[in-house]
C-alpha cells in the first residue's frame, strides 16, 4: 500500500464508516489499518486527528462531537 498523508487516512476512515466519528475512533482505525505512520512510529492520537480536521476546514465539519466529510 502507498504511504498516506494524515488527512487522506482521516478521509479514507471517515469515508468508509458512512458516518461520523470521534476523534480516537479515527485515530484507532488508523492505527489498525496502519494507514499512516509517524516520522516517530508512535501510534497516531485523537489530539493529531484533531489538529488535522481544524486545519482543514475544506474538507472536514465537526458537529455533535463528531467529525465528518464536508460532502
Amino acid at each position: 500500500m502507498i504511504p498516506m498523508k494524515i488527512e487522506e487516512a482521516i478521509v479514507y476512515v471517515l469515508a468508509s464508516s458512512g458516518y461520523g466519528m470521534k476523534t480516537e475512533q479515527i485515530a484507532r482505525e488508523i492505527n489498525a489499518r496502519g494507514l499512516f505512520v509517524r516520522r516517530d512510529r508512535t501510534p497516531v492520537d485523537g489530539k493529531m486527528v484533531y489538529a488535522v480536521v481544524m486545519s482543514h476546514p475544506e474538507i472536514f465539519c465537526k458537529s455533535e462531537g463528531r467529525i465528518r466529510l464536508m460532502m
